[in-house]
């Protein structure tokens, strides 16, 4: 029996940067989720709000491609009931991001990956949780041992 694979939850920026932006600093985590490597979690509201983000002004010159991006996020992703609330140690001041945290914590996701501020600076607290907060260019999947 194998073992079970890590999971990660993605914010709606970091999945932009997989595929739309097609950042080079995002390839190696766009591998492992297309591959099944890790595990990507995510809730009918992370669609909506990236549904939604696909359509603003400031992302026009990037053409993206939303049926596309969709298509991707309902093959990888790996839906979920929206999460109950997290403890109150940790609360996001932005309460639109609190949703990739509590869905993190609720389904133990080894990683919760983000360029926003507010969920960075919950980074220290989640740790002792099992859950590790950081920008997704800084992320690297452990190698198997």
């Amino acid at each position: 029996m194998s073992a079970p694979r890590a999971a990660v939850v993605l914010d709606t920026n970091t999945v932009l940067d997989w595929l739309v932006f097609r950042e080079p600093a995002v390839a190696a985590l766009a591998a492992a989720v297309e591959q099944g490597q890790v595990q990507w979690l995510a809730c009918p509201a992370m669609r909506d709000e990236l549904a939604r983000t696909l359509g603003y002004r400031t992302l026009v010159k990037w053409k993206p491609d939303s049926e596309r991006v969709l298509a991707s996020f309902d093959q990888h992703a790996q839906l979920h009931a929206v999460p109950p609330p997290a403890p109150l140690p940790l609360r996001c001041s932005d309460p639109d991001d609190q949703v990739f945290l509590e869905l993190a914590l609720a389904h133990r996701a080894t990683w919760l990956l983000t360029h926003d501020r507010a969920l960075l600076k919950l980074a220290r607290r989640a740790r002792p949780l099992g859950l590790t907060i950081l920008r997704p260019q800084a992320w690297v999947l452990p190698a198997v041992p």
